[in-house]
Parts: C-alpha cells; structure tokens; sequence
C-alpha cells in the first residue's frame, strides 16, 4: 500500500496543485469526506467548499467550487469549476464580492436568478473565509 496520495487538482484554465500528499479533505456534495492512501476507489460530486491537503505537519487550504474528485487508493485528481489557493485571492476584492451579492439577494428584481445568486454569495463567503485564515497564521 502507497505511503502518501498524489494529489492533482484541475481547472479548466490550468493544473493549480500536483503534490504529494498525506491526507486530502473534500467538499462533496453529500458533505466533507477525508481520503488517506489505501482509500477504496471512489468517483465524487464536489460543491462550494474548503479543501484541505497535508503533507507532513504542513497543511494547505483552497476554496474550490463545483466539480468530481475521482480517488484511487494512491491518486486523488480533483477536475473543479473554480480552486484558488489562500494565498492567491485577493481579499479587498473577495469582501467587495460578498456585499455585492449579499446587496443582490437583499434587493432582488424580477429577473434575479436566486440560485446563481446564492452561488456567487457562497463563493464569496468561501473565498474570504480562506483568504483571512491564511493570513492569520
């Protein structure tokens, strides 16, 4: 059995991680999941959400957006709509993201799309979330 994971994750603009690793966390659609090496194959629907990965006592956050996560006992390949690692989002632009769909669900017009709009509050809280966590470390 495989010591650690190789982990990739995808979008559609490029590859943002390939590493090894020692445990990854998902957001599936059906609720956070932990993978260790060994893990049973498994194919995943991914949502909003934090992902975590550890590499010895070294730990990394992303927030990533829709998406599949396919496991294999020693690969986890995540192909997702939107991942941004913490470091690179822009928090001032991530906060001024938020309001202003926070603004759009508060006031909402005829042609409001409230599923879209909800989407875009929570990819905003997410991003912020993750932005300010890593720099208050």
């Amino acid at each position: 059995m495989a010591s650690q994971l190789t982990l990739s994750i995808v979008t559609p603009e490029r590859e943002i991680v390939r590493a090894q690793v020692d445990e990854v966390e998902l957001p599936g659609a059906e609720g956070y999941f932990g993978v260790l090496p060994g893990h049973t194959p498994m194919l995943a629907t991914l949502t909003v959400g934090r992902l975590t990965y550890r590499a010895g006592q070294e730990s990394q956050v992303l927030a990533i957006a829709f998406g599949f996560a396919e496991v294999l006992p020693d690969t986890v390949t995540v192909l997702a709509q939107m991942a941004e690692r913490a470091e690179d989002i822009d928090l001032s632009r991530a906060e001024t993201a938020r309001q202003r769909a926070e603004a759009r669900l508060a006031h909402p017009d005829s042609d409001l799309d409230y599923a879209r709009a909800r989407t875009a509050l929570d990819k905003a809280i997410l991003r912020v979330q993750v932005a300010s966590r890593a720099r208050a470390r």
